[in-house]
């Protein structure tokens, strides 16, 4: 399996010639084109930066086989293609694409008190990847790659160290990173790396690149 890094949270999973799309956001200036490439689609939550309902809509439309799937929040907003878009809530576990999936839905973490919490999936493939959308999702499984926010309104770095100690996975892969400089990124592992508190492996690939997870 091979995983590409778009444009903040979005990333793309790839295996045996399918491609599975998580998270294309009005960040993602190509989010167009990777809808159209995609055999599937997971979506952690309706925030705007992880969820392009324009766009999703258009490319489903356009695809009859196309299927989406994330919290039952985002429905409304994909009715006319309402057939093709699965709900899922904790414990589900499903094949798409020639991808396994399970998933694990909380409460986004909170930004301030006084903004409404909505609902946020994670999303374990094939038992080894795991995307936790916003928020500190512990699987409780054993995770060789984890796809770790690393930037936004909600991030705490205290709480980032104790997740990742918390969850151990093999590697963490930074995501959600569009509100950091250049400078910050590379400083990422000096709190989040393995020479940090987490003892843990950071990677940063800069948009477009790709990762061998089989290399995990």
């Amino acid at each position: 399996m091979q995983l590409t890094k778009h444009t903040h949270a979005t990333v793309t999973l790839t295996k045996n010639g399918n491609t599975l799309l998580i998270d294309p956001g009005t960040f993602t200036p190509d989010a167009a084109e990777l809808l159209a490439a995609a055999d599937a689609i997971l979506i952690t939550h309706e925030h705007f930066d992880h969820f392009d309902a324009e766009k999703i809509v258009a490319a489903m439309k356009a695809r009859e086989g196309l299927h989406l799937y994330g919290p039952a929040t985002i429905a409304d907003a994909l009715s006319e293609v309402a057939d093709r878009v699965h709900a899922v809530s904790t414990g589900e576990s499903f094949d798409i694409a020639g991808f396994a999936v399970d998933t694990f839905v909380a409460d986004h973490a909170v930004i301030h008190p006084e903004i409404p919490l909505v609902d946020n999936a994670g999303f374990l493939i094939d038992g080894s990847v795991f995307h936790p959308g916003d928020a500190y999702l512990n699987p409780g499984r054993t995770i060789e790659t984890l796809l770790l926010p690393v930037s936004g309104p909600w991030i705490s770095t205290e709480q980032a160290i104790d997740y990742v100690r918390s969850v151990k996975p093999q590697r963490s892969i930074a995501i959600h990173d569009i509100m950091l400089s250049p400078a910050g990124k590379s400083s990422l592992r000096m709190f989040l790396g393995e020479n940090s508190l987490t003892g843990t492996p950071l990677e940063t690939p800069d948009v477009g690149e790709s990762r061998d997870l089989s290399a995990a």
